[in-house]
């Protein structure tokens, strides 16, 4: 279930992006790269980093490396310290749930849907296709 204080953030953090950043001509699809921030155990924070890829084929599960464009060190980051369950896999679901929103009905989703595809994933793991054109 979407939190709606944090998708707020989240979809303010991505509206930023989309407004104020030229997307080149040239991509393929999104990313939205995930990382685990924390460095103390006992906390549990990842990051969302998005990018804009300038190729993109399915079955290359590298597709994402070619970027064209990313957000850089303008990262969102999540808190999940708080959650009964504070995995990776959790927190890549949490994480998916907002972009699938704002895919449906955020403010810029035709930037993201414009492409052939957009996806998600931790940068050292496999990517799950949020959105795949026809």
């Amino acid at each position: 279930m979407i939190q709606t204080e944090i998708y707020e953030g989240f979809s303010a953090w991505l509206d930023d992006l989309l407004e104020n950043n030229d997307m080149p001509g040239e991509t393929a699809a999104f990313n939205f790269n995930l990382y685990e921030e924390s460095e103390d155990s006992s906390e549990h924070i990842y990051g969302i980093q998005l990018i804009a890829a300038d190729r993109f084929e399915e079955e290359d599960g590298e597709w994402a490396c070619y970027e064209a464009w990313t957000s850089g060190e303008d990262i969102f980051c999540i808190d999940t310290s708080d959650e009964p369950d504070t995995g990776t896999q959790h927190a890549m679901e949490l994480i998916s749930e907002m972009v699938s929103e704002y895919l449906g009905s955020g403010k810029y989703r035709e930037i993201l849907t414009g492409t052939r595809a957009v996806g998600i994933g931790f940068v050292d793991g496999d990517i799950e296709l949020l959105y795949k054109a026809d």
